[in-house]
């Protein structure tokens, strides 16, 4: 498989820290301490879950006009915080590129959904029922947020980001998916109340961080080593790691324990909060076009729940 580009989309409103100084006292350099996070991005009025993921695939699209988005044959969409759960993200999607009758898919595994998504396009290639898939990402955590939670009110973002993926290559020098290894972590630790987003009783809470932190950097870690092992690779021949934006502490904890050059990971968490599915996808548009023919990258997260995977992608 073939990663031909990818773009992002994220809201024009910026909500600082100092906002939530005035709401609940939470001093800007405490967060920063414990997250990393400076400012996040909020969806205005009229944006949701689908628009962001429309305007995503348009920006996209925007970016590649030589080409031809009817040859698009699979969508799969990717989010946890939906605007609706029966007319989703991916069929928005679908009715804006107006293309019919192609598989249209929608999934939710936390913030490791983009690399759910990617694998269930393989298996559609694989199979032979797809060649060109588009994958959106695309988080409205804003919709579901209590900002008033002194614990995780703090931590969220919105954004969206759009792949296009080809079973085989449409230029010269695509990103090549070399492998995706995802699993379920579910009995583990506090994973069934670690982290909880229960539309009809509450919103997005975090009371078990610390588990979430341990875990993530287990997991994180434990299945980037495995990629890079089984590809014959070391850390640092890696260009760039792509964390989940969860946390800033957890990338200096993954990056540390791999041996990695701090310098090499990317993050974006501290201008843009933590976007969910979407922070990684957004990270890997935001160095795009800084990546050479011989570069490698791979792809981490964890989600809430507990879910985890990472991809290899070489130029």
């Amino acid at each position: 498989m073939y990663l031909h580009h990818v773009a992002a989309y994220l809201p024009t409103a910026v909500v600082t820290n100092e906002h939530f100084t005035r709401l609940n006292g939470l001093a800007s350099d405490w967060i920063i301490e414990r997250t990393g996070i400076r400012e996040r991005r909020k969806a205005g009025p009229g944006e949701n879950a689908n628009t962001m993921a429309v305007a995503a695939t348009q920006a996209l699209l925007a970016e590649i006009p030589a080409f031809d988005a009817a040859s698009i044959d699979l969508i799969v969409a990717g989010t946890y915080t939906p605007h609706d759960t029966i007319y989703t993200a991916a069929h928005a999607v679908q009715r804006a590129l107006n293309i019919n009758d192609i598989p249209t898919v929608s999934i939710s595994s936390a913030c490791s959904s983009l690399l759910n998504a990617v694998e269930i396009v393989e298996g559609y290639f694989a199979m032979g029922k797809a060649r060109r898939a588009l994958v959106v990402v695309s988080e409205h955590n804003t919709a579901y947020n209590n900002e008033e939670d002194t614990m995780a009110g703090h931590l969220w973002g919105d954004g969206a980001a759009a792949l296009l993926i080809t079973k085989e290559p449409l230029g010269p020098q695509p990103l090549r998916i070399a492998e995706v290894i995802t699993g379920g972590a579910a009995p583990v630790g506090k994973a069934d109340e670690a982290v909880t987003l229960k539309p009809v009783e509450k919103g997005i809470v975090m009371p078990y961080g610390r588990d979430v932190f341990q875990q993530a950097c287990t997991y994180m870690t434990r299945v980037t080593q495995t990629l890079l092992d089984r590809h014959h690779l070391v850390a640092n021949d890696l260009t760039y790691l792509i964390p989940h934006q969860a946390n800033l502490r957890i990338s200096v904890n993954v990056t540390k324990q791999l041996g990695l050059d701090p310098e090499r990971a990317v993050n974006n968490i501290q201008r843009l909060g933590n976007t969910g599915c979407a922070g990684a996808a957004i990270g890997l548009a935001e160095v795009w076009d800084t990546l050479r023919p011989g570069n490698n990258v791979i792809i981490t997260v964890f989600g809430g729940g507990y879910s985890y995977g990472a991809m290899l992608l070489t130029k």
